[in-house]
């Protein structure tokens, strides 16, 4: 497979109750998505839309890998991996990607 921009990230609700993690290959577009009630029916229900973490990769096999490393980690474990990398839990869509605060 050819090398390519690939992201996992790690995004919440507006209350930090729930944490979705994915993975993509256009990051803007799928946070966008989110933010507006696409794709997913478990991110539509719960408003995931602020993220708050992401990584990027360069081949989808080693994204992938990572997506399901985080996944199958406890929820204490990803809050301290989001906060090492984003303290204030800041929505990064805005500070990273230009897209418009909520």
């Amino acid at each position: 497979m050819r090398p390519h921009d690939y992201f996992v990230y790690i995004a919440t609700n507006a209350r930090r109750t729930v944490l979705y993690t994915g993975v993509t290959n256009d990051l803007q577009r799928r946070i966008w998505q989110h933010r507006n009630g696409e794709g997913s029916a478990f991110t539509k229900r719960y408003r995931i839309n602020r993220l708050v973490l992401y990584e990027h990769f360069r081949e989808i096999e080693a994204a992938i890998a990572r997506e399901k490393e985080i996944k199958g980690k406890r929820r204490s474990v990803k809050e301290a991996l989001i906060t090492a990398q984003n303290p204030g839990w800041e929505d990064l869509a805005v500070s990273v990607l230009g897209l418009d605060p909520l």
